[in-house]
Formats: C-alpha cells, sequence, structure tokens
C-alpha cells in the first residue's frame, strides 16, 4: 500500500452511480503482468480490467516525454500529430473505479493530465479520456526506458493490436 490509497479509496466512495467511463488505454496497463504487479504493489488486487474494444486514437502519435524513476528512463505520453495514429484498447470503467485508473496513470501524482481523444472503434467514432504527460513535467533529458518498450510490445501483443503497429513498437529504441 503507498501513500495514495487512502486518497484513492475516499474518491472511490465519493463517486456517484452512473453511467461508464471511456478509457482510452494505450501504454503499460495493457501488459497484464506489469498491470498486475502494480495493482498488488498498491492493493488494488481486487479491481480487474473490463474487457475492452480495439481502438484507434486519431492524428496523436507516442511521444518519450517522461522521465520515469519507476522505469529508469523515458515512458511514452501522446502528442498530437495530424495523420499519426496510436492504437489501444477502449474500457467502460466503472466510475467508482476511475480512481484507480487516475492512480495508476499518474494523474493522482501530477505525473498526467486527462486528455480528450477521438477514436475509431469498429467504424463508428467515439470520444474517450485518455492520459498524456502533464505540460510542466515533460522532459526529453535521458534514454528512453527499455524495460518500459518492453512492456509495450507486450501489452500490444497481448491485446492483439495491429501487426503493423507492434512491429513499430519493436522498432523504438530503448
Amino acid at each position: 500500500m503507498d501513500a495514495h490509497y487512502h486518497q484513492v479509496m475516499k474518491a472511490r466512495e465519493q463517486q456517484a452511480d452512473g453511467p461508464a467511463k471511456k478509457y482510452f488505454a494505450y501504454s503499460t496497463i495493457l501488459d497484464r503482468e506489469a498491470f498486475d504487479k502494480w495493482a498488488k504493489e498498491h492493493s488494488y488486487q481486487f479491481f480487474k480490467l473490463p474487457n475492452g474494444r480495439l481502438a484507434e486514437a486519431l492524428d496523436l502519435d507516442l511521444v518519450f516525454d517522461f522521465p520515469s524513476r519507476w522505469w529508469g528512463g523515458r515512458v511514452a505520453g501522446l502528442q498530437e500529430k495530424t495523420g499519426s495514429s496510436v492504437f489501444g484498447i477502449l474500457f467502460e470503467i466503472n466510475p467508482k473505479d476511475w480512481p484507480i485508473i487516475q492512480h495508476k496513470e499518474g494523474f493522482i501524482t501530477g505525473m498526467c493530465i486527462e486528455k480528450v481523444v477521438q477514436l475509431s472503434v469498429g467504424g463508428q467514432k467515439i470520444e474517450a479520456t485518455a492520459f498524456a504527460t502533464s505540460p510542466g513535467r515533460k522532459s526529453s533529458d535521458g534514454p528512453i526506458s527499455p524495460g518500459f518498450v518492453e512492456a509495450l510490445v507486450r501489452g500490444a501483443q497481448a491485446s492483439r493490436l495491429p501487426q503493423d503497429y507492434i512491429l513499430k513498437l519493436k522498432s523504438i529504441q530503448g
């Protein structure tokens, strides 16, 4: 259990019932091994991600703009880039569980911000929330984390993202 656990649990108690939040996951949360390890370290073993759907975030690209001590190098966020796209999974998250997602993504610690993104899901356009590096925390200092890139690839493979996209991730020098 870490220092943010009680803050997250209090936020969960205060969440009203309501429609599920649409969450676009594109990063290491897709690597179940890394996610389960994080959940155990933070005492969230009770939380399981629901099934999701393949999604493509439009006019965005990955950018390695956050130096992470935990990952030992820079990790990926999102940047706007016309004509590019990032693949991931669209999850529908119970509002009571949203604070857990915010904690995992680094929102609780100010590492990132919530960002509304446009997705293509099964031929439909859908708006969802993703997480991107906070502007004040962006940096290109240091190398890209090899372990983070490996987790990105594992998550992409496990989520059955398009093969061309997986090859693009594998080509990132970490």
